[in-house]
């Protein structure tokens, strides 16, 4: 069978995320009904991972298997296939690029890592409502990077994760953990590991949004991660203000775009 990644983008505020469910509308769903639609065809999507309710993606991938003697939809019309597919999709949701992969490589197993990015803005602005959460007051910057600072490493991140969240163990790599402050009265919270728990990045945000109010110390980031209990660690964060931003796999393999469209709904 002949695999194809497909790259999207999604603001996630009017869906229950990517994965397909009972009674909700989702991301996956309503992506291979289009193309089910389009194309006349079954199609069945895996997705690279979960996103939760409201949460957003500039960068998503999920594969797609066409049967052997089954035609390529896209081969009568090469030039219009994916832009009469965007038209089909509604405003929150794009396809930008269809690429060809070997049959080996897996949406999610094959990711070698992961980049989310949490935005929060304390100068209020309502053209940020449903992008970022407003904070009430600006925190305390220096103790939320010093908190943000005892993040990263291969650790047991359980403090962090949704109970009940279905992963088979909480160790996770976390390679980079770094605020930036992209225009005055806002800033952007960038994580990026080999896999993450569900809630993971809300939960961890919602910490250090405590340590910059002053309802716990810096210091004590260190000693919550080892304790590995939800229950230790802060409130999660509100979920629109998170963004899957980079999905990596193994160089090379997604060089090969058969298709192209637009660029992504949201620039980093």
């Amino acid at each position: 069978m002949p695999r194809f990644f497909l790259h999207l983008s999604y603001d996630g505020g009017a869906y229950h995320g990517w994965q397909k469910q009972p009674n909700a509308i989702t991301v996956q769903e309503t992506l291979e009904k289009a193309l089910s639609v389009y194309t006349r065809q079954d199609v069945y999507l895996t997705g690279q991972g979960r996103t939760d309710t409201g949460v957003h993606a500039t960068s998503f991938y999920a594969h797609w298997d066409l049967k052997d003697d089954e035609p390529l939809p896209w081969q009568a019309n090469l030039d219009g296939w994916l832009s009469r597919l965007n038209r089909m999709l509604p405003p929150d949701l794009a396809v930008h690029a269809l690429i060809r992969v070997p049959n080996t490589l897996h949406a999610r197993y094959s990711a070698l890592s992961r980049t989310y990015c949490y935005r929060v803005h304390w100068n209020k602005d309502p053209l940020l409502a449903g992008r970022s959460w407003w904070l009430s007051s600006q925190p305390d910057w220096e103790a939320v990077i010093k908190a943000t600072d005892a993040l990263p490493g291969t650790r047991d991140f359980g403090a962090f994760a949704r109970s009940g969240g279905g992963q088979k163990h909480n160790l996770c790599e976390l390679r980079r953990a770094e605020w930036t402050f992209p225009a005055p009265g806002q800033a952007s919270l960038t994580l990026q590991a080999n896999r993450f728990l569900r809630n993971m990045v809300r939960a961890v945000v919602g910490t250090l949004m405590e340590v910059g109010r002053g309802y716990r110390s810096a210091d004590q980031m260190e000693s919550l991660i080892q304790e590995a209990k939800r229950s230790a660690a802060g409130s999660s964060a509100p979920a629109h203000g998170l963004y899957l931003e980079k999905v990596e796999y193994p160089q090379g393999l997604l060089d090969q775009p058969v298709l192209m469209e637009a660029p992504p709904l949201f620039q980093p």
